[in-house]
């Protein structure tokens, strides 16, 4: 008995060694940047490097899944842009402050200044941070009747907007509909055509990139607008792309798309020269499915709760952290970006922070093949809310209804088999109750939502006989 404990004690010492020398070997190592390129209604299907007959290109996105990790079942926390964002930043579900639909120019803020986001924790550790391009999560103005205006006037001044959430630089705009409108700071600034927007604020980017430092970390947000409407390329990408929409038939589309690459490829670019690519944590993702397109095998595209409103193209790299040309076939979500970071240097979430974020560094750096998460909540426009769990995905619609889909089998959730399975519906139905009860979908003390979200009891479902 005495060797047993002695060789167990001798065990856990050793473990306990090792863990030590790992945590202060992490800690030994410079904060990678954070760069975040967002794509606005980029589909699942669009990318060369997701669906090979696309007609589409975006060489930057595929070069990057070739130099780094491509996620195939990746998902924004919702079927359209605010909520989405919403979650990203916070980790949290957007249903549950009861954002189902997308702001406009004059609503107020839904992201609460005492709440943890992306930028404050990154802020918190010693990054330089910055948000260039379209935010969409409302702003606070100051104009005495702000709803008479449909386009704030050069000189109006906003509150509780990006600075306030972390953010040290700001240059955007609220959202596609006044794309013309540019904000610095806390203040409008110019007003231009939409076609000019999206060069002004690449440069914008690249002028920040470049007045960073290898010395100190940095966070860069940089949300796109193509392709996204208005559908409006520079001049220099008109016509040169040689992409066609094969859904809409739109001639410019393809153009604009390439346009939004090629932003990307600036930003890359810009890291590269600088010297900071090596040690930057670059992410490419969109905020929900292509609007309007549908792209088999996934049914369905933006605002819909069906795959091709929420799965999205995401690829990572990280050099000499993520591997080149890997996959990650497991389920993820935006709103894991939170606690990712927040392992990365090593911060402890608080319970009222990151209640819906579950870490993907392990997938990053290839130390696990299990998935990280257990469960994955998305949502659609329209108030739909649906599970997943594995290859399982229950959807449970507004009007009470409810659909039954295994994935593996039936990508394109073409028939629901609800009937089939009663008790994995069930058991996905309280899962999900379970989630809005405990206001978290991770470990952690109990919270409270915003929004009272009272889910239908699951009703059986007949079995059909042919």
């Amino acid at each position: 008995m005495p060797i047993v404990l002695t060789l167990r004690t001798l065990l856990l010492l050793a473990i306990s060694s090792v863990a030590c020398l790992s945590n202060e070997a992490r800690a030994a190592e410079p904060l990678p940047n954070v760069v975040i390129v967002l794509f606005d209604d980029l589909g699942w299907g669009q990318p060369p490097c997701y669906r090979e007959d696309s007609a589409l290109r975006t060489p930057n996105v595929d070069r990057l899944a070739t130099e780094g990790m491509r996620f195939t079942d990746a998902h924004s926390a919702s079927a359209v842009c605010t909520p989405t964002r919403y979650g990203l930043l916070t980790g949290r579900y957007p249903w549950r402050i009861g954002q189902f639909g997308v702001l406009q120019t004059f609503d107020k803020p839904i992201i609460p200044t005492t709440r943890l986001t992306l930028a404050s924790l990154l802020k918190q550790h010693g990054y330089h941070t910055a948000c260039v391009g379209k935010w969409h999560l409302g702003l606070d103005w100051h104009a005495a009747n702000p709803q008479k205006s449909k386009v704030p006037a050069i000189g109006e001044t906003i509150d509780q907007g990006p600075n306030e959430l972390g953010f040290d630089y700001f240059s955007g705009f609220t959202h596609a509909r006044n794309i013309g409108m540019i904000i610095e700071q806390h203040q409008v600034i110019a007003q231009v055509e939409p076609v000019e927007n999206q060069p002004l604020l690449l440069k914008k980017a690249v002028t920040w990139l470049e007045q960073q430092q290898a010395e100190t970390p940095f966070f860069l947000y940089f949300p796109l607008c193509p392709p996204h409407t208005p559908v409006v390329p520079a001049e220099e990408y008109v016509g040169v792309s040689g992409a066609k929409d094969l859904v809409r038939n739109d001639p410019q589309y393809g153009d604009w798309l390439y346009q939004g690459d090629a932003m990307l490829g600036a930003i890359v670019e810009t890291l590269e020269r600088k010297g900071l690519a090596d040690n930057t944590l670059l992410i490419v993702a969109s905020d929900n499915g292509a609007a309007g397109r549908p792209y088999a095998p996934l049914r369905a595209a933006k605002t819909s709760i069906y795959e091709g409103g929420h799965r999205v193209p995401m690829v990572v790299r990280w050099p000499g952290k993520v591997a080149a040309n890997s996959r990650w076939g497991h389920t993820v979500c935006l709103n894991d970006w939170l606690a990712t970071t927040a392992e990365i240097v090593q911060h402890d979430l608080p319970d009222n922070a990151g209640e819906d974020s579950v870490s993907m560094l392990p997938a990053l750096l290839g130390t696990t093949a299990t998935p990280t998460r257990t469960g994955t909540v998305h949502q659609s426009h329209r108030g739909d809310l649906a599970i997943r769990s594995s290859d399982w995905k229950l959807i449970a619609h507004k009007n009470g209804k409810r659909e039954l889909f295994d994935l593996t089998a039936d990508l394109g959730e073409q028939k629901s088999v609800l009937a089939d399975y009663p008790d994995v519906a069930s058991r996905l139905q309280t899962q999900l109750e379970q989630y809005v009860e405990q206001g978290r979908s991770t470990p952690g003390a109990p919270q409270a939502n915003r929004a009272n979200l009272k889910l239908q009891a699951l009703q059986p479902a007949k079995k059909q006989t042919n």
